[in-house]
Parts: structure tokens; sequence; C-alpha cells
């Protein structure tokens, strides 16, 4: 870009009182000390709590989903619900490699095998075309679902991730996946607020996962939350989360494999208190994509917005370089001015226990991962 020295002016006008200025810090101007101090007074502070279930209750309301269940991180949720919608030892998972590293931990954690696709250059999320192009190469429809002709497994469900809260295309992504039969979970780690043709991010597929962790847009410290229109797979996922027990008032008795992924009450009322103010964080955060928008603009560098029918949380704003030369020189110019810039993940593949997973070109992935920057993108 032209001049980064101008960009550092504009970013330090908007942090004034920070020496360092991260890339996403959390800010805590509601009820977080009083909702913390009252669960403390009512020693509740662990896995059961009146917090724990005003937290699912607004999730519920705030995905428009039946129902929401709360867990201990956003690797958890997708875990567990990649479980839920049958995903066994041996199987595969359509996936993108553009993505956290998190996303794929979660498939091999249930003894399942990623398969690499491409995303789109606009959404940067998982491309229905591409997955389209590889199942219709590879696919092959049997009695119990789709099944890859190349290894002879299972494709056990389709794991699209929303970039940066930026939403996926997933009308198409859902009429080819119902089309071969294979159930969609949606990681929505990054996008609580961000919509798709109005509807919530999370509840297109048959499950979303969220993430709560202390960099997102609302934040529980650690946590994370499984939300679903479908009552009885909500009310497997309650189960399985909180170590398969059998409900009794003193017995002790598990019916199956279960984890303990249970999310504190303490997180649960740092989290209530956090989801009060998405509305007036979510405005915050879209005069800041403007901002930057306009001053882009007058850099010529593209800075990333939201697509036509989508409204994104613009969680993490980035902007798209030139070439790998130009972001180095970006990150390097802004991180030195404690300006904390970062590129986007080293794709999957790229990773010693991925390296040998199937994958197509990933021609786009691989534009991006050359280009892509993130931006200091907290409230102010």
């Amino acid at each position: 870009m032209k001049n980064i020295g101008e960009l550092i002016s504009l970013v330090k006008t908007q942090y004034p009182e920070k020496e360092i200025i991260a890339l996403h810090e959390p800010v805590f101007r509601g009820n977080e000390k009083k909702y913390l101090l009252d669960t403390i007074d009512s020693t509740f502070v662990s896995s059961v709590g009146k917090y724990v279930d005003r937290f699912e209750e607004m999730v519920q309301a705030q995905t428009n989903t039946k129902k929401a269940v709360a867990v201990v991180n956003g690797t958890a949720s997708l875990q567990v619900a990649l479980r839920l919608v049958g995903v066994k030892p041996g199987d595969e998972v359509i996936t993108q490699a553009l993505t956290f590293v998190a996303t794929v931990n979660a498939i091999a954690y249930n003894d399942a095998s990623p398969i690499f696709i491409d995303v789109d250059l606009d959404t940067m999320g998982l491309s229905p075309f591409a997955v389209e192009i590889f199942l219709n190469e590879y696919g092959e429809m049997r009695e119990d679902g789709c099944y890859n002709k190349q290894t002879g497994k299972k494709i056990s469900a389709c794991l699209p991730m929303h970039t940066f809260g930026f939403p996926v295309h997933m009308d198409k992504l859902i009429e080819i996946c119902e089309k071969w039969n294979i159930p969609i979970v949606e990681d929505a780690a990054e996008s609580l607020g961000s919509e798709y043709k109005g509807q919530k991010t999370g509840s297109l597929g048959q499950i979303g996962a969220f993430s709560f962790n202390g960099n997102k847009i609302v934040t529980s410290g650690g946590g994370g939350a499984i939300v679903t229109n479908d009552l009885e797979i909500g009310k497997k996922a309650k189960h399985l989360t909180t170590t398969a027990k059998v409900p009794h008032s003193f017995e002790f008795m598990h019916d199956e494999l279960g984890y303990n992924f249970r999310m504190p009450n303490l997180n649960a009322a740092l989290a209530c208190a956090q989801l009060e103010q998405l509305p007036s964080i979510m405005k915050n955060k879209r005069e800041l994509a403007l901002l930057y928008t306009e001053f882009f603009r007058t850099q010529g560098v593209k800075f990333r917005q939201e697509l036509p029918n989508t409204k994104a949380n613009y969680w993490l704003m980035c902007v798209e370089l030139e070439n790998m030369k130009d972001k180095e020189i970006f990150l390097k110019e802004t991180n030195s001015k404690k300006i904390l810039t970062r590129p986007i993940w080293q794709l999957m593949y790229r990773l010693p226990m991925y390296s040998h997973c199937q994958r197509d070109e990933q021609i786009n992935a691989e534009f991006l991962e050359e280009r892509i920057v993130n931006l200091p993108s907290g409230v102010r």
C-alpha cells in the first residue's frame, strides 16, 4: 500500500489510550462484575447455576434456534456436533484448509479424517462449487450415505467455517449436501451475530458451533455453545457434554461415553453480561469497518466487506494485499509500531499431522494465504 504510516496514525486515533493495540481484546463495560460477584455469592461457581441456563436461553434467542447447549470451548462444541450428526471413527469430513486448527482437530478427535476443499475468494469460506466438483468426481451414493470412491470411506459430514464472521454461500452448499445426503455442521465460532439472507449463522445447518474465547466478539473467558433446531439432537448434546449422566437425585449412572465439557457458571455469568451488549458491540465494529473501508479506498487496497444479502459481524477485519512481499512488509512495519496485525492461518495441509489428507488444488486458499492480513478490530 502507498503509506503504512497513515494507517498506523488512523489506528492510533481509534485506540488513543492503548500503548499496544491488540488485534481483538475483550471489553467489559456492562454487568460483568455484577454477575460474577452474584455467582461467587451464590457459591454455584462450577457447572450448575442460573447463569448457565440463562446463557443457553440467550444464545437460543440470538441464533433463532430451538436449543443451545453451553460447553467449555468452541473446539468441544465442534467435536460433539460432529459426533451428533453421525461421524464415526474411520469416516471423512469435508472442510476447508483455510481455517483455525480447531476446525480440523475436532474432526481428528472423532478419529475421522478431513478432506480439504477450496474456499471461495469472496467469502474466504468453503466453496459450494468446489464441493460439488469434488463430489461429482469422487462421491458414490450407497444405501447408508455418501462414500469417497478414492478411499472407500464414508463422508459423514460437511464442516464449513464462516471465516472472520463472513458467511459462506450456504444455500448452494445446503442444496449440494442434501443431494449427497451429507449433514452440515456450521463452524460458526467466529460469526456470532452474522446473518446469511436474513438467517443467523449457526442456524442453517443441522448443528452450529460457537466459540466464546477471550478474543471473540463476545467472551466468556473460555466457552462455547452447540445450537440446533432439532430438539432431539439438542437433548443428546446436553447429555453427552455432561458426562452422559442419567438424571437421578443421588445415583451416578452413565449410559455411554460422554464428555466433561460443561461450561462453569462463572464463565456463563461473564457471557450473559457480554451478550447483553452484542448489539452495541456490532454497531461499534461496523462503524470501524466503515472507517477502514474509506481509508483503504484512498490507498487502492482491498478491504474485505460483507457481501450482498449477508450481514457480517466484522469479528476480525482484514485487507487483501498485492502479494506475499507486500504482506511481509505490512506485518513488519505495523507490528514494529505496536499495531498487532497478523497473517491469516497457515493452510491446514501444511501442518505435519494433516499433510497426508486428501485435498483439491486449493488455488483460492493459497492465493488468500499469501495476501490476507488482519487489522486491529476491537471495540473502541
